[in-house]
């Protein structure tokens, strides 16, 4: 939010020589953030004076038109002559007032303004538009003075044009709706330098007559609990917005429009109260308020054509709705520049309604933005009477006397709060009389124990304020004070954050890394070794994930929890594999030119449990009971963690070197073998074995096996899962559950032998269908305790071999720690290892 501090002023009795400093710190001691403060009066430095335009010579022979202009700059130039300046706008004629900046000023963005020739002509200056002059976007053509200003040739322009001005920037929470106005701001300020604050919504405004402004009729009052209209008749459609509105609108960031329309905005400003302006002349027949039905259809002001949903709400004439209520009005009844005669509408919508339609709609509007928030349910009528006299002061017309509130709002619910709640929660002594003063000053009714403190102020008990307690009705304008919470942070804002001291607690010895975390940190870091990059998914998914993955109906993979609450409409599940927002990212990737592709990410999945129903609601008044927290527990979803990497593209890049070597299947298996290595798993415990399991291809998947037990699978993709989701042929993938890995062993100290070791490569002929880990594993049982090593290196298929068989050649290393061996005992290790190869899978040695 945009505002200037003079305009602050006629709330609030800020100090004359107030520093932007302390006023920056002021507000950010409120709890308000604060983007920037500009001072208008550095923005534009030198001369820059009022000028009338006295003749205009229309330049010809260029390709745009030009304009050599004379201008009375009174005596500001130092001579008293007109002042020649070549000019391209053409919004101007002569007798104009303009904003000049001489030769030697620099406008903002330090863009200096000399004396130069151009287009044949000498230019002494510039002419300047709103957009130069950094007070507004208008380029189209410079900045006109109004007829009525009482600026003369030679006078100083800054405060004609506004840019006298200190300019606040400011960034609201969501929790302080009040503060998107000004009435609220100045509120704030007021308690910050303890000077008086003026309420603008104190202003006396007539209420409701027994006859409407206009025949309404509200169906939801839920969504609509106060709505009130007012009119103005005979309105002068040519009357134009003030230069003092329009300027302060531009400051806030608001595009002048016509005045009835900038009246709302600029009474939306001053109060927080949204409003809207009717062309009564063309609304057909009654006003309805109520729910819309869906499908219905409404052009609104954008001229976009929405799609409306039951839960929007809707303003409806005899035609069908023509307002998107609290977010923005509809073409069909927009005031024009014809328009004479004005409904003001000024209403109270259900917060949550709005938030859900502007998301919906993507309309963020100002209105929007305020209600979403929390809008003041007793200003309709303030609002009205402010809109009104307004419209009537300077664009004529007639106020009717009928006033419309349908009023519907619940008074506020009071709050219980203990008197030392505050010293108790912050450990500051917050005396009870100070709390009921601040409590008061925020604007809440206070009874009860403010008598009693008054009484006996040192009565034993009430000084602490222990066994006081006070009944709190918080203020129309502060939907945000709810518990008692919410008033003690008030007490500790309004009191100083400054005075909590900031005492860290001494941190209790730790007892270092667990064994899973060490597990997760070293597995992260071999695959990071192996060239995999790491990248964190979005755990959100689309109901429709499952099916392009190609899972089947009864895959406990598809049931997946929904949140209540998602980021997008179109991914509102948790994931129950890494693969679907892994693949994502790699598709994102390669949509942006990568093409040679290695990723992996560790996290968690999300498991929905059978008919574990609904957590319990748990406040915030005080800590849950064991029970509340397992009833809690019991609900939330098995997260176990997972291990997902994916290729594509090359794994070894081709170059000047030579050929590269394609991604495959078997390098998403070795990436499932690193893992499990790196989780300290033995090797004689890890088995990999032919699978299928989607979304991997069935000929080409490899499930990962610990202690008997699949702890995860590997290997090329599905072609159809692939051409679903866009990627490239032979995409492989690996998924294992981390959690389900054995937790290491304590290993001794390796023996490092200084013996010589024997080295002897078998190559055994077998059924292409024996997986080569089982004749690895033979080989190794067989061999006995000299075999130190044992390496699958090279896999072949001939028609020499025969039909359906295939070689495997091991690379077997033997030593012993204590001798050298002799070539009979690395033979007849070989050889036992061979034999029990042969006897399990049929092996023979390749040539024998």
């Amino acid at each position: 939010m945009r505002v200037s501090v003079s305009w602050l002023r006629e709330y609030v009795d800020l100090p004359a020589d107030l520093p932007t400093g302390d006023l920056e710190q002021a507000l950010v001691d409120l709890g308000i953030e604060v983007d920037s403060v500009a001072d208008l009066r550095e923005n534009v430095t030198g001369s820059l004076v009022v000028g009338e335009v006295l003749e205009i010579e229309e330049l010809t022979g260029f390709k745009k038109p030009i304009r050599f202009v004379r201008v009375d700059v009174g005596a500001a130039n130092g001579t008293g002559e007109p002042q020649e300046i070549v000019c391209g706008a053409r919004n101007f004629a002569v007798g104009d007032r303009v904003v000049v900046i001489l030769p030697g000023g620099v406008l903002p963005g330090g863009f200096a303004i000399g004396a130069r020739k151009t287009y044949g002509r000498v230019s002494n200056g510039m002419i300047c538009s709103a957009r130069e002059l950094g007070i507004g976007d208008d380029h189209a053509g410079i900045l006109v003075l109004p007829e009525d200003s009482p600026a003369k040739p030679g006078d100083d322009a800054r405060p004609v044009v506004g840019l006298d001005e200190v300019v606040l920037e400011l960034d609201i929470t969501p929790d302080r709706g009040y503060a998107l106005s000004l009435r609220g701001l100045a509120r704030e300020l007021s308690h910050a330098f303890g000077v008086p604050f003026r309420d603008p919504a104190l202003a006396p405004a007539p209420g409701g007559t027994a006859e409407p402004a206009y025949p309404v009729q509200v169906r939801d009052t839920v969504g609509c609990d106060r709505f009130a209209a007012r009119m103005v008749r005979g309105v002068d459609p040519a009357a134009p917005t003030p230069a003092w509105m329009q300027r302060r609108l531009t400051t806030a960031g608001i595009r002048s429009i016509s005045l009835p329309v900038d009246i709302t905005n600029y009474v939306m400003l001053e109060l927080g109260q949204p409003m809207h302006a009717f062309d009564a002349d063309r609304i057909a027949g009654p006003l309805v308020v109520r729910r819309a039905e869906a499908g219905e259809k409404l052009t609104t002001l954008d001229g976009v054509t929405r799609v409306l949903a039951a839960e929007d709400m809707v303003i409806c004439d005899d035609t069908g709705p023509i307002s998107l209520a609290a977010v923005m009005g509809g073409e069909t009844s927009e005031v024009v520049p014809e328009t004479t005669n004005v409904l003001f509408e000024a209403a109270h919508w259900d917060p949550v309604m709005v938030g859900r339609t502007a998301r919906r709609h993507k309309l963020f509007s100002e209105a929007a933005k305020r209600w979403e928030r929390g809008v003041d349910p007793a200003l309709p009528l303030v609002a009205l009477e402010r809109a009104v006299r307004l419209l009537t002061e300077y664009g004529g017309g007639t106020v009717g006397d009928e006033i419309l509130d349908i009023d519907n709002v619940r008074p506020r619910t009071p709050i219980t709060l203990p008197a030392d709640l505050p010293t108790r929660r912050i450990g500051v002594d917050y005396p009870p009389a100070r709390v009921v003063a601040l409590l008061e000053q925020v604007g809440c009714t206070v009874a009860q124990g403010a008598d009693r403190l008054a009484e006996d102020p040192g009565a034993v008990g009430v000084a602490s304020g222990a066994g006081v307690a006070l009944t709190v009705t918080p203020p129309t304008w502060r939907p945000d004070l709810t518990d008692p919470a919410d008033l003690v942070e008030e007490v500790v804002r309004l009191d100083g954050y400054d005075r909590v001291p900031s005492v860290l607690p001494v941190a209790p010895a730790g007892r270092g890394l667990t064994w899973q975390q060490r597990r997760r940190r070293t597995v992260a870091q071999a695959l990071a070794d192996r060239g995999y990059v790491e990248v964190l998914a979005h755990p959100f998914v689309s109901p429709e994930l499952p099916d392009l993955l190609g899972l089947p109906a009864d895959d406990p993979r598809r049931p997946a929890v929904r949140l209540a609450n998602p980021l997008s409409d179109e991914e509102p599940l948790l994931r129950t594999t890494l693969l679907g927002p892994l693949l994502g990212v790699l598709k994102r990737n390669l949509g942006r030119g990568h093409r040679d592709l290695a990723l992996y990410e560790i996290g968690a999945v999300f498991h929905p449990r059978p008919g574990a129903g609904s957590p319990p609601a748990m406040g915030v008044d005080r800590r849950p009971t064991d029970a509340e927290f397992a009833a809690a527990d019991a609900v939330v979803p098995d997260q176990p963690r997972h291990v997902a990497a994916v290729l594509a593209g090359e794994i070894e890049l081709s170059g000047w070197w030579g050929a590269g070597r394609a991604a495959g299947w078997a390098d998403a298996v070795e990436a499932g073998r690193t893992v499990l290595t790196a989780a300290g798993v033995p090797q004689d415990r890890i088995e990999v074995r032919a699978a299928e399991y989607a979304p991997w291809h069935p000929g080409r998947c490899a499930e990962l096996v610990v202690d008997g037990a699949v702890v995860g699978h590997a290997g090329e993709l599905h072609p159809t899962v692939v051409a679903a989701l866009e990627l490239p042929r032979r995409t492989s993938a690996m998924e294992l559950n981390l959690d389900l890995l054995p937790a290491p062993p304590v290993l001794p100290a390796p023996e490092v032998s200084g013996f010589p070791p024997a080295l002897i490569d078998v190559a055994l002929v077998v059924d292409e269908s024996v997986p080569a880990a089982q004749v690895q594993r033979a080989l190794t049982e067989g061999a006995g305790h000299l075999l130190e090593d044992v390496r699958l290196f090279d896999v072949y298929t001939s028609d020499q071999l025969g039909a359906g068989r295939k070689s495997l050649a091991y690379k077997l290393t033997f030593r012993a720690p204590d001798r050298t061996l002799t070539v009979e005992e690395a033979v007849a290790a070989r050889d036992a290892a061979v034999a029990v190869a042969a006897e399990r899978f049929g092996a023979t040695l390749r040539g024998a």
